[in-house]
């Protein structure tokens, strides 16, 4: 398929495809900084530009599920002020960008556990979903403290708390239970830097997901990029287990 594509093309081949939900793994940052004989916090600023870079291109190509892996639980394992320095960027980040978010119609969302994370930045993600609860367009869904497993195990503990019969237990009933039970399953998954892993992102949901992965580190993912994922996922033939 020819890469040279319009902005229109792109938006005609998302709804032929029926491309609903894109879900990335944000990877590279500290790479990308080392590169440039930075230190790593830089690589996660800059790595801000390119969520916002990202967000806007769903919404011009017209992709309605965007979900970002922002902090696993494993990322705990950090070194301490790597990961306070995440935590201050999350808060911030929110803080400073809701306005144009909000004012560009994205409706936020997070996923995960939220009982390690501080209170100043649980009442940032609280504030972010209400404010921004009534708006229309691209849904940015960021996880944070999430795991895969994690959420799993979560499902489960609550299936049996609701007492749930076994012989009722079903793929759609666990899917009810999953943090994402308000959104579709991603069509795409998309990891930056090249690697060639998934991290304990979507285990679930992405069991019939197309997967792309790009050398490009995610500070340097942009229009253009997505663009490429979006006429590489429609070249692919989805066959959904058959």
């Amino acid at each position: 398929m020819s890469e040279v594509l319009l902005e229109k093309d792109i938006r005609q081949l998302v709804k032929d495809t029926d491309l609903k939900h894109i879900a990335i793994i944000m990877d590279g940052n500290r790479r990308w900084a080392k590169e440039r004989f930075l230190p790593s916090m830089m690589g996660h600023k800059k790595g801000v530009d390119a969520l916002k870079k990202t967000t806007r291109a769903c919404d011009d190509f017209g992709v309605k599920y965007l979900t970002l892996y922002a902090f696993s639980t494993e990322n705990w394992n950090r070194k301490q002020e790597e990961v306070d320095f995440l935590m201050e960027l999350l808060a911030t980040t929110l803080k400073n960008e809701l306005p144009e978010l909000n004012e560009n119609n994205v409706k936020m969302n997070f996923i995960g556990d939220f009982s390690r994370l501080n209170k100043g930045l649980r009442d940032i993600l609280d504030y972010s979903k209400e404010k921004t609860k009534n708006n229309t367009g691209v849904v940015l869904t960021v996880a944070i403290n999430y795991g895969a497993r994690d959420e799993i195990v979560h499902a489960i503990r609550d299936i049996i708390k609701d007492k749930i019969n076994t012989e009722d237990i079903t793929p759609e009933l666990i899917s009810k239970y999953l943090y994402t039970s308000s959104m579709p399953d991603p069509d795409l998954l998309i990891r930056t830097s090249g690697e060639k892993r998934i991290s304990n992102y979507l285990l679930w949901q992405i069991a019939y997901s197309e997967i792309y992965i790009t050398n490009t580190f995610w500070p340097d993912f942009d229009k253009e990029a997505l663009r490429k994922a979006i006429i590489e996922f429609a070249s692919r033939q989805r066959r959904w287990g058959k």
